[in-house]
């Protein structure tokens, strides 16, 4: 196998690691008022993601840097192109970050709320955007040669299109549902119960929506391989939804987590060869050879990726491990309702 397409596979493997673990703690913020009745409740599903959260978003700086190292024509295609809806989600998960960090630092509900909500906005905007932004990867954007290189000559609003917004609402809803999945896996008591029951209502939702746009990625630009990838993503939600109405919520969540990782497989392979398709001519794609480091970048990336990928996996499994018991608001002392998140 050529180095091109092995780092296309790792990247997309980073990709799968990046929705399918930072999906659910974008849909835990976002359920903060729906689920979070009381401020202990709150704390409750706060307490779920305190531990993981800035981990999970440790595999998009790791795909961001791998795309600039191994593919830098497609990193300066892409972040040039897609500034601004970047640019949004940068500042969504730098909000983000402040809502855990400064939430706790004051002992006054207004306070909470303002941070609430800048949690609840800061997981919305990466949630809906990374749909969009991939959705128009997919479909192709406006790309042709410049100064002899190959650039984006689009605007804003050609990645505001209709197959790109079904995009945008297919991931959101999906986070949605993985998120309430993993509060009922993570929870005990009344919100368990209602995240189990609410993950079930904005599961059939989510699987109309991916169904729709997954059909509409096959019939425009998919493969055999595509195909069975998103077949599998849609038994998977089917039985994650099945799971959580038997109160299976271990494999409720299994059914989500695979549901994300089989879809986003079933993009790059749909997307594969290419990494960028223009929608002015096909003569100006970017493609996994054209837009490739040289052979000796890629083979040092490859030798320190073998090394050090393991060990960073390991690292996160242990402290999902370690963080793996369920919480409930009994753990939530009175006396500790302004300090932090664990």
């Amino acid at each position: 196998m050529e180095l091109t397409t092995v780092w296309f596979s790792l990247i997309t493997i980073l990709w799968i690691g990046y929705f399918a673990l930072e999906g659910f703690d974008f849909g835990v913020a976002m359920l903060l008022p729906v689920l979070g009745r009381t401020e202990r409740e709150r704390r409750v599903l706060i307490n779920t993601i305190g531990p993981v959260w800035d981990g999970n978003e440790v595999w998009v700086l790791v795909a961001g840097g791998a795309t600039f190292a191994a593919f830098p024509e497609w990193y300066a295609t892409l972040f040039s192109g897609f500034y601004l809806p970047l640019l949004l989600i940068l500042c969504g998960l730098i909000v983000r970050g402040l809502g855990f960090e400064y939430r706790h630092k004051r002992d006054d509900a207004r306070w909470r709320r303002n941070w609430d909500l800048a949690l609840i906005i800061g997981s919305f905007v990466p949630a809906l955007l990374w749909g969009v932004a991939f959705a128009n990867i997919l479909r192709g954007v406006p790309i042709e040669e410049l100064n002899g290189h190959l650039e984006y000559t689009g605007g804003f609003f050609n990645l505001l299109n209709p197959y790109a917004l079904l995009g945008g609402l297919m991931t959101l809803t999906l986070f949605l549902t993985h998120g309430a999945m993993y509060i009922a896996l993570k929870t005990d008591g009344d919100v368990r119960y209602r995240a189990r029951a609410l993950s079930v209502r904005l599961g059939v939702g989510a699987a109309v929506i991916a169904v729709a746009f997954l059909l509409w990625t096959q019939v425009m630009t998919g493969s055999v391989a595509s195909a069975v990838a998103f077949v599998v993503a849609a038994l998977c939600l089917v039985g994650g939804i099945v799971a959580a109405l038997q109160g299976r919520e271990g494999w409720a969540f299994v059914g989500t987590f695979v549901t994300i990782a089989a879809g986003v497989a079933g993009l790059f392979l749909a997307l594969f060869p290419n990494v960028m398709p223009s929608s002015i001519d096909a003569a100006y794609n970017l493609t996994t050879t054209n837009a490739s480091a040289t052979a000796y970048t890629l083979t040092v990336m490859t030798v320190v990726a073998a090394i050090f990928t393991p060990i960073v996996l390991a690292y996160q499994a242990w402290s999902y491990w370690v963080f793996r018991k369920r919480i409930s608001t009994l753990h939530i002392p009175e006396e500790t309702l302004a300090g932090s998140a664990a």
